[in-house]
């Protein structure tokens, strides 16, 4: 079970997720809509993922070829989950950086001491 969670709530596979919940994508799309993250990166996230039954690559016999990407009913079943996370993070953004300034500077006050 955790090795499942751990794919599934990786940071990477979760932006994956999330933008092939609306279309089918190639890898250059899913890397350009993905800040920071690396080709290497993007390659070892799509190959768990489809080892893990969640999206689906299909290459089509062009030169050069072309390789989309889209998730499978059993990536689907993970949206609304995915969903309510990122609606959270929206809501509750402010407070966190709040928090996380307050954080910080509680913490340099202390170094200062």
């Amino acid at each position: 079970m955790r090795q499942i969670l751990d794919r599934v709530a990786d940071k990477w596979s979760l932006l994956v997720i999330a933008l092939l919940a609306e279309r089918t994508l190639r890898f250059g799309e899913l890397g350009r809509e993905i800040d920071g993250i690396s080709t290497r990166m993007l390659t070892v996230t799509l190959r768990n993922l489809e080892r893990d039954g969640l999206i689906d690559r299909r290459v089509y016999p062009e030169i050069p070829p072309r390789v989309e990407y889209r998730l499978t009913d059993l990536g689907r079943t993970l949206l609304g989950t995915i969903q309510a996370l990122v609606g959270w993070t929206e809501k509750h953004q402010v407070q966190i950086a709040r928090a996380r300034q307050s954080f910080d500077n509680a913490a340099t006050a202390s170094q200062l001491i």
